[in-house]
């Protein structure tokens, strides 16, 4: 019996929103779903008209205050 091997895969590198070729396009629908949650549970303003870039940005500075999406150490 052989063991199937599973090939390696590298995990895309983070990239600056600042970076993205298509920061400047409107937000997905995933991210104003999400950003419109995070908001919610932040009580915060949330704002429909951010770039993907900017949605990005606003995303993670929200999971560090709703600790929402943020990894735990055990």
């Amino acid at each position: 019996m052989s063991k199937k091997q599973t090939p390696h895969v590298t995990p895309n590198p983070e990239k600056d929103p600042k970076e993205w070729t298509t920061g400047d396009e409107p937000m997905t629908g995933a991210q104003h779903s999400y950003l419109k949650t995070l908001c919610t549970e932040a009580k915060e303003a949330f704002d429909e008209n951010l770039t993907k870039a900017q949605a990005s940005l606003r995303i993670d500075e929200l999971q560090q205050k709703t600790g929402r999406g943020v990894e735990t150490k055990n």
